[in-house]
C-alpha cells in the first residue's frame, strides 16, 4: 500500500481586505476555502485553476510561508501548521518550494555557489569543503557546468536560473517539493527541458511534487493525479488520465474544452460558462459555480456540495453525482 506523505485537511486561508470607506469594517477574502487532499509518496499532484483561484496561496500554506486560518497540514501524519519557528525549521529540510519567477527568487548580490550553499549553512549541514563539493554535484545534477559556481544570477538565462532554483531546493535532500508555476515564465522550448529535469530528479531521489500551474498541457504531462480549483475550493480530484479523458465537474469540462484540438480534423465543442467570475470577497452562498453553471439546480445556490467519491478514486463536488 502506498504511503501518504502529505495531507491537507479542511484548510482555509482568509485575508482581511481594508475598505476604501472610512470606518467600514474590513472584508474577508477567502483565498483558500475548506480544502482537503492527500499526496502519496513519490507521486506528482497537479493543482490547476484560473489566476486568482488560490493555487499559490495553497502552496504557501503547505510549506508554512503563510499561516493558515483554519484546518491542518500533516507531514508524515504529524501536524506542522501549529509548530513554533525552531520546530518548523527542522521540517523545512523535508519540504521545499520552487517559485514562479526564476529571477526575483534569487539574490542578485550572491554567486550561484553561495545561493545553493546557503540552505546548508542555515541548517548547519557539513563542513565548508563538503558543502562546496555538494554545490558542484547539484549543479551537475541540474545540467549546469562547474564554472557557473562563481557567476551571478543576471549572467544566466531564465531556464538556467530556474535550474539554479531547483538545485537550491535539492540542497537539503527534501522529500516534498511544492512547484509554484515553475515553468510559466519560461519559453515553451525551455519549459520542456525543465519539466523533463523535474521528472528525472523525481525518479532519482524519490521526490513528491505538488505541481501548481494554470497551463493544462504542462500539468497533463507531469502529473499522476490532478486537483481542479475554483474560487478557493477543489471541485474535482482524481487520476490525471481519467480526468483528461472524461472530466465530470461542469467547470472542469469548460476548462478542458478550451484546450486546442490535437488534430485539425477533430470536432471539438467548446463549452462556455456564461457570466462573470464572482469576487472572492462576495462568494455565492452555495456552490461557487452556481451563478455560471449550465446544469444549475435550485439546491446549488443553497448548499455547498462536498467532494464525493464516484469510483476509481475520482472525487467530484457536484450535485449531478450522488
Amino acid at each position: 500500500m502506498e504511503k501518504s506523505v502529505l495531507k491537507v485537511n479542511n484548510l482555509s486561508k482568509i485575508f482581511k481586505v481594508k475598505s476604501n470607506k472610512l470606518f467600514d469594517k474590513p472584508k474577508m477574502l477567502k483565498a483558500v476555502n475548506d480544502v482537503s487532499f492527500e499526496v502519496l509518496e513519490g507521486e506528482t499532484l497537479g493543482v490547476i485553476g484560473e489566476s486568482g483561484c488560490g493555487k499559490s496561496t495553497l502552496g504557501r500554506c503547505i510549506i508554512q510561508l503563510l499561516q493558515t486560518s483554519s484546518g491542518e497540514v500533516l507531514y508524515n501524519d504529524a501536524k506542522i501548521n501549529d509548530l513554533n519557528s525552531s520546530e518548523l525549521k527542522k521540517i523545512r529540510k523535508d519540504i521545499q518550494i520552487i517559485f514562479q519567477d526564476p529571477y526575483s527568487s534569487l539574490d542578485p548580490r550572491k554567486t550561484v555557489g553561495a545561493i545553493i550553499e546557503e540552505p546548508m549553512i542555515i541548517h548547519n549541514i557539513g563542513k565548508h569543503e563538503d558543502r562546496k563539493n555538494k554545490v558542484i554535484e547539484l549543479l551537475k545534477e541540474v545540467g549546469l557546468d562547474t564554472f557557473h559556481v562563481n557567476r551571478y544570477p543576471h549572467e544566466f538565462s531564465g531556464g538556467q536560473r530556474q535550474r539554479i532554483n531547483v538545485a537550491r531546493a535539492l540542497a537539503l535532500n527534501p522529500k516534498v517539493i511544492v512547484c509554484d508555476e515553475p515553468v510559466s515564465a519560461l519559453d515553451v522550448s525551455v519549459q520542456a527541458q525543465v519539466l523533463n529535469l523535474l521528472k528525472d530528479l523525481q525518479k532519482k531521489f524519490n521526490l513528491t511534487y505538488v505541481f501548481i500551474s494554470h497551463d493544462l498541457s504542462v500539468v497533463k504531462y507531469i502529473s499522476d493525479r490532478i486537483a481542479i480549483m475554483y474560487l478557493g475550493k477543489i471541485v474535482e480530484i482524481g487520476d490525471a488520465k481519467n480526468i483528461y479523458k472524461e472530466p465530470k465537474h461542469p467547470y472542469t469540462k469548460a476548462l478542458f474544452s478550451a484546450i486546442p484540438p490535437e488534430s485539425p480534423f477533430e470536432n471539438k465543442q467548446k463549452l462556455v460558462l456564461e457570466g462573470d467570475v464572482p469576487s472572492p470577497l462576495n462568494l455565492p452562498s452555495g456552490c461557487p459555480l452556481s451563478t455560471r453553471c449550465p446544469n444549475y439546480m435550485e439546491k446549488c445556490s443553497k448548499t455547498v456540495p462536498e467532494l464525493k467519491d464516484i469510483g476509481d478514486n475520482h472525487q467530484v463536488a457536484c450535485f449531478l453525482y450522488k
